[in-house]
């Protein structure tokens, strides 16, 4: 929950909605009481979003509102989810039971109505199994379509009341009266079978939409099996098995050889190597040892260690990941913001269709036109179907977003997802995003004919930069460190401010840092070095001198490395026609390096902020859809002011806050892979709107009996009813391919 300018937003569950029709009743029935400012329902996650303002109005109020057409709303925000699975679990499971007993009575009636129509009594042993059929196991559908109606309003369950109702009916109006058909000259035709089997196939339609649309969300419940239910504490007392929710910050936790590592800390003894693929999608194990980071859901392989609690619950790196697959799951695409006004609409339009069709039948139809008349009345209010309608977008975005998750592509909106495939200019920041973010010993040239030990030589410049606290000598310290096991003391160390380090050894002098230090104590560098000096400067690298009184022992070139597979990302970004462009807040010299090295071409170096959001809104004033995509604190502006914002999984809080896709491996490999995903479900969203369209567009014509006149045809309600059952089924099943889809 998040505060706003007085305005709460809150999302919950959603308890009794059937199709897509259900989600626009409890929507408008929450937009309109006085007090909230949006209301969103998502049909693929069951939830609602609620904005309102709670000096005015609170959330037990929407749940009455709901209550009052049929709906319900769990107002547990911690453990609403999980109430609802429960509740959807048991929903299922009874209404499985139901289908079955339904069948079960189903069966001997269509074998009555389709062999043994001339079986003494027939009508009547058909009428029996029936009523229980639509009355007992299908009594929902007509409780729900009475709620809606009493409220002005129409849904799926008020075509199969309405199509089943007026079937079964007029069904025992001709078993009582067949004289009042013999007396006109028409045989008095009975419709049991085609209602039971209507309820039927729906039930099992409904039954099989359940059960696809439960597997949509495979990747939420995939990244939950990452926390492990235990924890073993180190207390005074010695190790304790402890529940992950009794774990605090400070906590001190033993994680031994294949174990999940439960919260996000640090560790302060002990090493072992972990596999944190489920973080950056690398196979290959990350080695830890004391003071490294270790998060939630990544699995310890070999060795243990202990570490210290920094962040638990929800602040876990895993539990943020899980949330956010979550908003974004419930998130509306701008296409479903459409679709779902035309099931709003829908199911008036299609019963003032049947009334229609059945005026033209008793109008221009033959002798047994009002029989036929009322058949094709029933059939069409049994075919139409805005489930599949309201199943296309949000099943596809659903299992788009679960195929990022499982990628360590991160999307926080749909929006970014049906946006990202049109994408035509992608903007970098260059630390943190094409570079590491971290400078690195690139190489390190010794001065030939050294008499002294370069081995010593290099426990001192070790030594120096070890009580530096320069960011550079971090990186000399983790270039020389680990081919060092003898250590060298150098004395009367002094840091000098803006130039280097000082110190002595065995009456030596020792220097290392800038030029400057060169030239403030008059050493010399000879000509090999400086053409060395040079070439690293070329190529904007920092370089470090290390002499001592007399001359320069060594250089050391450092930079900030681009990362692997910078290069090869935007090669493929320019394969797919998408203009490249980096904006930088170095220098010049530095960005052309850096630019040259990856092969872009336009860059701009020098940058604020500001000036890389301005720099988007002319792109975007071109008429271009601009990705962005960066790590800093700096980005956050250029972040939010682009089409689709990406951060990097390794960047600030407030960048990745920001942006609508995290990438958690921080490897640009991964842009191109969340476009294709974007393609990939953009293209699906569109096959399910075109067969869901589709279906409708010929199958109410059809049902309506238009082809009548051209050959005799007139479709069976039964029939209808197992083509509208299959068409959800189909639009979900159409989604959940993407889960196999390959985004290389």
């Amino acid at each position: 929950m998040k505060t706003t300018q007085n305005i709460e937003t809150i999302s919950l569950p959603v308890l009794g909605m059937t199709c897509a029709a259900c989600a626009v009743s409890v929507e408008s029935m929450i937009n309109a009481q006085p007090g909230v400012d949006k209301a969103e329902v998502n049909y693929a996650t069951q939830s609602v979003k609620v904005s309102y303002h709670p000096a005015q109005i609170q959330p037990s109020a929407f749940q009455k509102a709901v209550q009052a057409i049929g709906y319900d709303l769990i107002l547990d925000v911690e453990n609403g989810k999980e109430k609802q699975e429960e509740v959807q679990r048991n929903n299922y499971n009874a209404l499985k039971k139901r289908m079955i007993s339904a069948a079960l009575l189903t069966l001997p009636v269509v074998i009555i109505g389709m062999f043994f129509m001339e079986l003494p009594y027939a009508n009547y042993y058909m009428l029996v199994l029936t009523t229980p059929v639509l009355f007992v196991f299908g009594r929902s559908f007509f409780i729900n379509a009475f709620k809606q109606a009493r409220n002005g309003s129409a849904n799926m369950d008020t075509l199969v009341a309405l199509s089943t109702g007026i079937a079964y009916l007029f069904s025992i109006f001709n078993t009582f009266y067949p004289e009042f058909w013999h007396s006109r000259g028409l045989h008095p035709h009975v419709y049991f079978e085609a209602a039971a089997v209507v309820i039927v196939f729906i039930m099992l339609g409904k039954l099989l939409e359940e059960r696809a649309k439960s597997n949509t969300s495979s990747a939420i419940k995939k990244l939950i099996g990452l926390q492990p239910k235990t924890v073993l504490v180190i207390t005074e007392n010695g190790e304790i098995e402890t529940p992950l929710a009794e774990i605090t910050i400070g906590s001190k936790i033993l994680v031994r050889s294949g174990e999940k590592i439960p919260v996000d800390g640090e560790i302060y003894k002990g090493s072992s190597y972990v596999d944190e693929s489920m973080l950056s999608g690398e196979p290959v194990a990350v080695s830890k040892n004391k003071g490294d980071k270790v998060f939630a859901g990544t699995i310890n392989q070999k060795g243990s260690f202990r570490f210290q609690a920094e962040k638990v619950g929800g602040a876990t790196m895993l539990a943020q990941i899980i949330k956010m697959v979550q908003d974004a799951q419930g998130s509306k695409a701008p296409v479903q913001k459409l679709v779902d006004k035309i099931a709003g609409i829908f199911v008036p339009v299609v019963m003032g269709i049947s009334l229609l069709t059945l005026l033209i039948w008793v109008l221009a139809g033959g002798e047994n036109a009002f029989t036929q008349g009322m058949l094709a009345m029933v059939t069409v209010l049994v075919i139409a179907c805005p489930c599949a309608l309201g199943l296309a977008t949000p099943t596809a975005i659903m299992v788009g977003i679960g195929k990022g998750a499982e990628n360590g592509i991160l999307i926080k909106d749909a929006e970014a997802l049906e946006l990202g495939y049109k994408v035509d200019a992608v903007i970098l920041d260059k630390t943190g995003t094409l570079t590491k973010g971290k400078p690195e010993v690139t190489e390190m040239i010794w001065q030939e004919g050294l008499s002294i030990d370069k081995q010593i030589l290099e426990g001192i410049l070790l030594d120096l930069e070890q009580q530096s606290e320069h960011p550079v000598a971090e990186a000399i310290v983790n270039y020389l460190r680990p081919t060092k096991t003898e250590t060298v003391a150098v004395e009367e160390f002094e840091s000098l401010t803006g130039k280097g380090v000082h110190g002595f050894y065995k009456g030596q002098q020792y220097w290392a840092g800038s030029h400057k230090i060169l030239v403030n104590a008059g050493i010399s560098i000879n000509d090999n070095l400086l053409k060395s000096v040079e070439g690293f400067q070329k190529q904007a690298k920092t370089v470090i001198y290390f002499a001592n009184s007399k001359q320069v022992l060594a250089i050391v070139a450092i930079a900030d490395q681009i990362k692997d597979g910078s290069a090869m990302a935007l090669a493929e970004l320019k394969k797919q026609g998408i203009a490249v462009y980096m904006l930088t807040g170095d220098n010049h010299e530095t960005a052309s390096a850096i630019a040259l090295q990856v092969g872009i071409i336009d860059f701009k170096a020098e940058v604020l902020p500001a000036d890389k959001a301005e720099f988007i809104k002319e792109l975007q004033q071109q008429g271009k859809i601009v990705a962005m995509i960066g790590d800093g604190i700096n980005d956050s502006h250029a972040l939010a002011q682009a089409d689709v914002s990406i951060a990097m999984g390794k960047g600030s809080d407030i960048a990745i806050d920001v942006a609508k896709i995290t990438l958690v491996s921080s490897d640009l490999m991964q842009v191109p892979k969340a476009l294709r995903l974007s393609k990939l479900t953009v293209r699906t969203i569109r096959q399910n709107l075109f067969w869901a369209f589709i279906y409708n567009l010929i199958g109410i014509p059809i049902a309506a009996g238009i082809l009548y006149p051209l050959n005799g045809f007139l479709l069976n309600p039964m029939i209808a009813g197992a083509a509208m059952a299959l068409s959800s089924v189909s639009v979900v099943s159409n989604s959940l391919r993407l889960k196999f889809s390959n985004l290389i």
